[in-house]
């Protein structure tokens, strides 16, 4: 029975991890091809780091969530704390390829400051909802967070600086 269960748990962490980098894997599609020419000529506030840095940033930042949407299936998807958490997830990776669609598919600064935004308060609503639930969850949420609100700095300040 040992075996079985850490057999599921283990499908369980491979799925939502390789659905998280999924979705960061759709997000470079919008991404790589605007850093050179695009991205490259706007102004940038002191504090952008160097374009090397965001790649492994955002690796780990999909690892973390995707261990944190493996705690979250494992706490019992039929139970409605749990459903709604997983829903909310669902709805904030959409939100974070969306960004990168606008802000490098689009080049639309403003609307990608918008949407990064409501990314940010659905990340908090989910590390809210999981803290209910699964605090290990919720706390492989918060570097997440914390990235998010840099980028959405990064993102007004080049919003600002590139009107």
């Amino acid at each position: 029975m040992a075996v079985k269960k850490t057999i599921q748990t283990t499908v369980v962490l491979v799925l939502a991890i390789g659905i998280c980098v999924l979705a960061g894997y759709i997000g470079s599609l919008y991404t790589t091809p605007s850093i050179p020419a695009w991205y490259a000529g706007l102004q940038k506030p002191d504090l952008n780091p160097p374009s090397w840095v965001f790649a492994p940033v955002w690796t780990v930042l999909y690892i973390f969530m995707g261990i944190s949407l493996a705690l979250i299936l494992l706490s019992g998807i039929s139970k409605a704390e749990v459903l709604t958490g997983f829903i909310l997830f669902l709805l904030q990776l959409g939100l974070n390829i969306g960004w990168s669609y606008l802000f490098f598919g689009w080049h639309s600064i403003f609307i990608a400051f918008m949407c990064i935004v409501l990314l940010w308060a659905f990340v908090l609503c989910i590390i809210i909802q999981v803290s209910r639930f699964s605090i290990i969850g919720a706390a492989f949420l918060i570097p997440y967070l914390v990235w998010i609100s840099f980028a959405a700095y990064l993102n007004y300040a080049i919003m600002v600086l590139n009107p």
